[in-house]
């Protein structure tokens, strides 16, 4: 697989950043890091490699978190799109730790599965820290569910989230456009089916309606692959990106409900 890190790296550089600035001139990354009467909200550094992560942490601080959050956004986001997720997140009793992959925003380095992946389990690392002895979770949005179920035995969580989540990398690839004749171009990587293979972890699975990238079928696929506890959520209404650009208790509430029972 390693003739397909140059491509990947491409592409991955270049599709994240069209979006990045397409979302910063129609103002779709909102409105940033605000003082929250309420809340914590502080940016720190996470090496991971040879790499520094940027990510943000917030918590509330009127009263104690009730259970802590990894998120993994997708791959048209950086953490200026995702405060309104962790402020909702943070007044209703959750902390939450928000980091850009290796090469998007300010973090250092390039794009690189594997690189993906020891981010993750770098950042969850650093949740553990901030936030033990509270009950923790991985969620992953998009391309994040790919890190997510990578490292999702060995990190261990108490819960795996998985919103607007794909089977495979090859399928994500398929489903946004690429054609069957072009796909043994795209690296086999992030299959759930060998990720969730063993997992025991209790998985919620969170799918938009009327998510036009990543149909609904493919979270019902989701299902079948989860050898353990396993919940399927389809949200109606719901389009792919809706849930972190405009973020509603109605989406977010049985998330928040499962992580702090």
């Amino acid at each position: 697989m390693r003739s397909h890190k140059p491509s990947f790296r491409f592409a991955l550089t270049c599709i994240s950043q069209i979006l990045v600035l397409r979302d910063r001139v129609l103002g779709w990354t909102g409105p940033g890091r605000q003082p929250i009467p309420g809340l914590s909200s502080r940016q720190i550094t996470i090496p991971s490699g040879n790499n520094q992560l940027d990510a943000v942490f917030v918590e509330p601080t009127d009263a104690p978190a009730r259970a802590a959050l990894l998120l993994c956004h997708g791959i048209g986001e950086t953490v200026e799109h995702w405060f309104p997720v962790q402020r909702l997140l943070a007044e209703n009793g959750v902390a939450s730790l928000l980091f850009d992959y290796s090469g998007y925003g300010r973090s250092t380095g390039h794009p690189d599965w594997d690189q993906y992946d020891l981010d993750a389990l770098s950042a969850f690392e650093t949740l553990k820290r901030l936030t033990a002895p509270l009950p923790n979770a991985i969620l992953g949005f998009s391309l994040g569910t790919g890190p997510a179920c990578s490292i999702v035995n060995t990190a261990a969580p108490d819960h795996l989230i998985l919103c607007a989540a794909f089977t495979s990398f090859r399928d994500a690839a398929h489903a946004g456009g690429v054609a069957p004749a072009l796909l043994p171009l795209v690296p086999p990587i992030w299959s759930a089916s060998e990720s969730l293979r063993n997992c025991q972890t209790p998985i919620l699975i969170v799918h938009g309606e009327k998510d036009s990238l990543f149909p609904v079928q493919m979270a019902h696929d989701l299902v079948s692959l989860c050898p353990g506890p396993v919940e399927l959520l389809v949200m109606p209404n719901y389009a792919h990106n809706q849930p972190f650009r405009k973020p509603r208790v109605d989406y977010w509430g049985p998330i928040i409900a499962r992580l702090t029972a």
